[in-house]
Parts: structure tokens; sequence; C-alpha cells
């Protein structure tokens, strides 16, 4: 799914306009992303966090030459998802399946 098909999911079925909805998921997308901007963290209970990792500098290798290479210090986005979207994907729940989640799995 992408961006275009969430906007037009949401609007379908929450019974609201394209704009609304287009507004809804850019608010949403750009909050997390400010918020990793800012060294925090995004946590969708249920859902997964977001995060920053930090990974330090180090010598790499250029595949195509060998020729040793210094790669900088960097900070990457990460995503970790949630014990309940973990299961719902391996057990390949769909709508209103959701309830069939226990504790103890």
């Amino acid at each position: 799914m992408n961006k275009s098909e969430l906007i037009m999911e949401l609007a379908s079925s929450n019974r609201i306009n394209l704009k609304d909805a287009e507004l809804v998921v850019d608010s949403f997308f750009d909050s997390i992303v400010d918020g990793l901007a800012k060294g925090e963290r995004a946590e969708l209970r249920g859902f997964g966090s977001f995060s920053v990792r930090s990974y330090a500098a180090y010598i790499g290798r250029n595949p195509k030459s060998g020729e040793a290479i210094s790669v900088k210090s960097k900070k990457m986005p990460v995503f970790k998802p949630g014990k309940e979207l973990r299961i719902i994907v391996n057990q390949g729940l769909v709508d209103g399946d959701f309830e069939e989640i226990g504790d103890d799995e």
C-alpha cells in the first residue's frame, strides 16, 4: 500500500473527503518525522515503534575495486514492529480477525 492508497482507504472507511484524509495522513507522518529529527522516539502501541539509531564511523571496502574507504558516522531511522503486528502478519489475519489474538501467543 502506498501513501495515495492509504489516503483513499482512510477516506472511504471513515466517510471523510480526500482532502481531510490527506491532511490527517500528512500530519501523522510529519509528526513522526519531526520527532525523529529531534532524536525522539515514536511508539504506536500494538503496531510498533520508530527510533533513531546511531552508527559509528568505520573503514569499509569498495566492492568493485577492493579499495579501503572511510565511512562517516550516521544516524538512521529504524522501525521495530510490535508484538500484535508480528502476530497479525504471521497468522495472516485480516479485518475483523484481530480479536483472535490472545495474550498467550
